[in-house]
């Protein structure tokens, strides 16, 4: 009975603004075991690894993200760059800043596509390209993709049509969506080289690894 009635008596203290020019990490995270799917997204200065705004979400759309950067941009904060999980609408969503796609998400994505250890070798010569991401320009990255296009372009296109239905699909539906992402996020892939004093990060890390780790631990404990 005491101890429902600390946790029922607890006020948290009311969070401090400071407004300042910002390089702004942003991401949500789920935890697996609830069954009401309850999330967390999170705006996070990368510079001084501060939580500016945070809300538990059931969905992660663009419309919860469109809330807190309202809210940022209300409480008097410049923001000089977004680094996000490339969720589509979020380039859209910050138009109006520099935007970085997350590296290991990027790499997440491709991996989710032709594995960990692709078997064909169109697999392969694509996780090449994707092995050198951080050690790249965009220019570079861009030509290997053209030369892999090159060679690989027919066999991404071939077709297969479903005896029993007559539906046509992509044959090698996997490794074509794994180019495809590619250049789709390309531009995004490679902002932070063009605004180097911002020093904008490539990854979310900072929010995987110092804030959604300790809160999945705490959240762990009591269910």
């Amino acid at each position: 009975m005491w101890i429902k009635q600390q946790i029922n008596s607890y006020k948290p203290a009311k969070k401090v603004h400071k407004p300042r020019a910002i390089t702004l990490v942003c991401d949500a995270t789920f935890y697996a075991k609830r069954k009401d799917k309850l999330g967390t997204l999170v705006f996070l200065d990368s510079t001084q690894k501060e939580v500016l705004l945070w809300k538990h979400i059931q969905s992660e759309t663009v419309k919860e993200y469109k809330d807190l950067k309202q809210q940022l941009e209300e409480l008097g904060y410049t923001i000089l760059s977004v680094s996000f999980d490339g969720k589509k609408g979020l380039p859209k969503l910050f138009k109006d800043y520099p935007v970085q796609m997350c590296h290991f998400h990027q790499k997440k994505i491709i991996q989710r596509y032709i594995t960990k250890y692709p078997r064909l070798q169109v697999g392969k010569d694509l996780k090449k390209i994707m092995y050198n991401l951080t050690i790249t320009t965009k220019g570079r990255f861009t030509k290997k993709l053209d030369e892999w296009h090159k060679i690989y372009g027919e066999f991404i296109q071939e077709t297969t049509v479903n005896e029993n239905t007559g539906e046509c699909f992509w044959t090698h539906q996997k490794v074509r969506a794994a180019y495809r992402s590619l250049r789709a996020n390309i531009d995004t892939l490679f902002t932070y080289k063009n605004y180097k004093d911002f020093t904008i990060p490539t990854t979310t890390n900072n929010l995987d690894g110092g804030t959604f780790s300790p809160m999945k631990k705490l959240i762990n404990v009591h269910t």
